[in-house]
């Protein structure tokens, strides 16, 4: 209905003449003393192949508007025609369409030039920074002292933001950066334990974990991020006690520790991009970066991750691997 009065708004002036025009000859026929069905007769007639006329057109104007309402559900680079232009008016608005449409695509094209740009800088950037890493960790394993044994430690981390710096600017890459394969989880959780093995150590922390015997369909790259940047979280926030990786089913992945916990107030938050919460009021180099990747990372792996905590207990990070997709439907299977 709301179609229809809107297209009828167009007849307006239309529709104000022809009772005007009819009023006239009704006039005209009175006052000569002409039979007034002489006139209205003609006036019935015209005005109903004015009301068949008016629908037909109302047709074929609501069939153009759903077409424009599909069009307009695409992306400006998909559109790349509009319906026949049928008056002066739609010509004006096509051509004010189109010119925001190729300015839209100017900006796009540049936008997406200058995140190209940014992102080889900072692989090269990477890349050049990994070397005097790499060399300095290389010096401190022929050093055998508690100083070496930390700096070992905090050359760690920096490796690990710089990953970080990697991973954030690849999370909105067009390029697909994922090549999905079965790998199996006891190698990517070794290998993830291994690089912080010395802080295991160092600090005294007993690590609870035993071969889960299962393969996963992922790719490695990006779950090892994930891995180890929940690894790290657990350890820099557990001071005493223990971490334990586990799998308490065949879909889900857990790391527990018995660290300080997070508050019930910051857990629905903790993978929001920059929130740091309370841990992150008390530990000023905290980012809230790390976390959001992984709840990121993990979207684009077809999985899921939460956090269940208690203040003084410590934390769980589970890593659900439980895809809905078709091309998913047998993500894991027993060795």
């Amino acid at each position: 209905m709301k179609l229809l009065l809107l297209h009828l708004r167009k007849y307006k002036l239309i529709a104000i003449a022809f009772s005007m025009i009819a009023a006239a000859f009704a006039a005209s026929f009175y006052l000569y003393g002409l039979p007034f069905d002489a006139v209205l007769y003609p006036i019935l007639f015209s005005l109903f192949l004015s009301v068949i006329l008016i629908a037909i057109d109302f047709l074929r104007s609501k069939a153009k508007y759903k077409r424009l309402c599909e069009i307009s559900r695409l992306p400006a680079a998909l559109i790349t025609s509009l319906p026949e232009i049928e008056g002066l008016n739609e010509e004006g608005y096509q051509a004010i369409v189109e010119a925001l449409a190729g300015e839209v695509m100017e900006v796009a094209t540049k936008a997406g030039e200058d995140y190209k740009e940014m992102v080889d800088y900072y692989t090269v950037w990477v890349h050049q920074i990994k070397m005097p890493i790499t060399a300095m960790s290389l010096t401190l394993q022929n050093e055998s002292s508690p100083l070496a044994d930390k700096l070992s430690s905090e050359l760690l981390r920096i490796s690990q933001y710089v990953e970080m710096v990697l991973a954030f600017l690849r999370l909105n890459s067009e390029s697909s950066d994922y090549v999905f394969a079965e790998y199996d989880m006891d190698t990517l959780l070794r290998h993830a334990i291994a690089k912080f093995s010395s802080e295991f150590i160092d600090r005294k922390l007993q690590l609870n974990y035993e071969p889960v015997n299962k393969t996963v369909l992922t790719d490695e790259k990006w779950l090892s991020f994930v891995i180890e940047q929940v690894l790290s979280n657990a350890l820099k926030y557990t001071h005493e006690g223990s971490i334990h990786i586990f799998m308490p089913d065949d879909k889900m992945l857990c790391v527990a520790d018995t660290g300080i916990g997070i508050a019930s107030e910051d857990l629905p938050r903790v993978f929001e991009r920059g929130y740091t919460g309370m841990n992150g009021r008390e530990d000023k180099a905290a980012s809230g970066i790390g976390l959001y990747l992984c709840k990121r990372i993990c979207s684009n792996l077809g999985a899921d991750i939460s956090a269940s905590s208690e203040i003084g207990k410590g934390t769980t990070v589970s890593i659900t691997f439980d895809l809905n997709d078709r091309n998913y439907n047998r993500l894991f299977t027993k060795m």
